[in-house]
């Protein structure tokens, strides 16, 4: 019997690999390295805690959003998936709905660098999310949550 990669289980596979993107401890599923953790040190945004809690932390703090900006953050909602959500940082703003983000750990224990994120929301607000998935070089197929953009301060 051929031995299948973990990354060609798809979706499925990659369920565990992204179960933690927690921002206290610095200790998730794969170590140290982080997504909240990597988007505070980027951006400087002073958030604490879970990547999903990021959205309500930023109300009175930080312009929130439902369209990117370079230097904002994209903040995913938590799931079954993703049940610390995710955060990602906008590199570049490609159109209206498609921007390039880099971030921690959607590929367990690395940075991606420019990688595409589209909108797939009815109402193009960016509440719903597809993601590049580097392991099969090609969007993935999952859909995910997203609250919007936290937009950087002044």
């Amino acid at each position: 019997m051929e031995r299948v990669a973990w990354w060609r289980l798809g979706a499925g596979g990659a369920l565990l690999s992204l179960a933690a993107c927690a921002g206290g401890s610095g200790q998730g599923w794969h170590g140290a390295l982080q997504c909240a953790p990597y988007a505070r040190q980027v951006t400087h945004m002073q958030m604490q805690g879970d990547a999903a809690s990021w959205w309500g932390q930023a109300q009175g703090r930080y312009p929130r959003a439902h369209a990117p900006k370079p230097g904002a953050v994209l903040v995913f909602r938590a799931t079954g998936r993703l049940p610390d959500g995710h955060v990602s940082v906008v590199r570049a703003v490609r159109g209206p709905r498609e921007v390039l983000v880099d971030q921690a750990n959607w590929v367990p224990g690395r940075i991606g660098r420019a990688e595409p994120v589209v909108d797939v929301s009815g109402r193009n607000d960016w509440s719903r999310v597809r993601v590049w998935w580097s392991p099969i070089h090609d969007m993935g197929k999952t859909v995910y949550p997203a609250y919007g953009f936290i937009l950087p301060a002044g």
